[in-house]
């Protein structure tokens, strides 16, 4: 079943959904919750509308006090759920919900709405209940498991390799995550390459043997010498054949590993242009050695730039070159994150990337629709929040920028890094609206958790007559 869009909503929930989204944006936690359970009640596929439904759960959770005494009956109303999922899934979603809505990070609950949601078939909601608990459980292997399993159900094989190289980052012994993640890469180029009858990736080969062979160079930690012959024997693989896609690819990852980026780009194209450019995982490679290719030149220019003798002609043309090489890197990464986008318009993570590249090019307008959308996205709301922000500040429309900031620090309890860049823009906010106070109030209470962050020392204590 398909995930159901807010305009693909009655008019009836339309209205009550943009009554939900302004009970949030006044704090008004329980009254949002309340419609918005009512709207999934009737549409169970609208996943917008869970997202934030969990992220309003969150946000209400995390400002209530704790009380002393806490006992929680959500075993009991799972088990509930769980007999009921066998005779109606949806009503056993809506049971769940009733226990997520007190403890939106509840892990038996969560896995049982996982579980009810694949019995309807609504898999997308499945893997917003295993994203929910990744929020708190980051390193929990056994769930990012599970969620490549889903992925891997819903055919989305870019995303289930990301989530295998999640897992080997964080346990380079897991042998399963490897060769899952292998396998998922071989799928996402047989989709995109139309090599739909192939059984496995071993089939795309037609010597056998050397895949067998690739495949052991890929596990070896190669320098020195035996990284150079390891590039000599391939080179030689390559001259015999070609046409040979992985011959190509492997040279591209030797020369990676070389730190030989100029070469190793040109491998990795030459071995997309094979595949007529049908690889995303290939394309995705090329661009981003091409990012760090240019980053390099950047840091090499700074430093240049820094502890640069005193010719005058000499100092414009690195400078020159520096602007040059800065725009560059931003085309790069905001064309990447457009393709991105294209190839996944309903993903809001990748429309808040769109957002704050564009934000990071100086193309200020055009980053307000993409990040305006991506603060729906419960994961990336906040950073949204305060991107838009800035781009206000940065157009003049202080009083924008001011409410924007002033809502996403109110859903942060504690000063963690993201609440004290948040209210540190704030301050300067308040300070170009010339509200001096106010300005001064957000630097101490940045002051008060941190006092070594950025300038706000030197701010709070010369607003003091003594200076101390």
């Amino acid at each position: 079943m398909a995930v159901k869009t807010e305009k693909e909503l009655s008019s009836d929930l339309q209205a009550h959904w943009l009554k939900a989204v302004a009970a949030i944006e006044l704090r008004n936690f329980g009254y949002a919750i309340s419609l918005l359970r009512g709207i999934l009640k009737q549409e169970p596929q609208f996943l917008t509308g869970r997202q934030l439904l969990r992220r309003a759960e969150v946000t209400r959770m995390k400002a209530a006090k704790k009380k002393f005494f806490n006992l929680s009956t959500a075993s009991v109303a799972v088990m509930k759920a769980q007999r009921e999922m066998k005779k109606d899934a949806k009503r056993a979603v809506e049971l769940i919900e009733r226990i997520l809505e007190d403890e939106p990070y509840n892990k038996q609950a969560n896995l049982a709405l996982k579980e009810a949601a694949m019995t309807a078939g609504w898999f997308e909601t499945a893997v917003f209940a295993l994203q929910t608990l990744l929020e708190e459980h980051s390193r929990d292997t056994k769930l990012l498991h599970e969620l490549a399993r889903l992925y891997h159900t819903l055919g989305e094989s870019e995303r289930e390799l990301e989530i295998y190289n999640r897992i080997s980052a964080i346990d380079p012994a897991d042998a399963a995550a490897v060769r899952l993640g292998k396998d998922a890469s071989a799928r996402d180029s047989m989709k995109t390459g139309g090599w739909g009858a192939a059984e496995s990736y071993r089939e795309l080969i037609k010597d056998k043997e050397a895949a067998v062979s690739l495949e052991q160079q890929s596990r070896m930690q190669l320098t020195g010498e035996s990284l150079t012959q390891q590039i000599t024997e391939t080179y030689a693989l390559h001259q015999a054949e070609p046409q040979n896609v992985d011959a190509a690819r492997r040279l591209g990852a030797l020369s990676e590993a070389k730190d030989d980026l100029e070469a190793s780009i040109a491998w990795y194209r030459y071995a997309s242009d094979l595949m007529h450019r049908s690889d995303p995982g290939l394309v995705r490679k090329i661009s981003d050695l091409g990012v760090r290719q240019t980053e390099r030149e950047i840091t090499a220019l700074e430093d240049f730039v820094a502890n640069s003798a005193s010719d005058p002609v000499l100092l414009a043309q690195k400078n020159a070159a520096l602007a040059a090489a800065r725009k560059r890197r931003a085309e790069m990464l905001i064309e990447e994150a457009q393709k991105r986008v294209e190839r996944n318009p309903t993903d809001l993570q990748f429309r808040f990337e769109l957002g704050e590249h564009l934000m990071n090019a100086g193309q200020l307008r055009e980053a307000l629709p993409q990040l305006q959308r991506a603060r729906q996205n419960p994961n990336a709301r906040l950073k949204a929040m305060n991107a838009l922000g800035r781009c206000y500040r940065e157009l003049g429309m202080f009083d924008l920028a001011a409410k924007q900031l002033e809502e996403a620090a109110r859903e942060i309890v504690t000063m963690d890094a993201t609440k004290k860049e948040i209210v540190y823009n704030l301050g300067l906010v308040y300070q170009q609206m010339g509200d001096r106070v106010k300005s001064l109030g957000c630097m101490k209470q940045i002051y008060e958790a941190d006092y070594g962050y950025r300038d706000v020392a030197a701010r709070v204590e010369s607003s003091y007559p003594t200076g101390n």
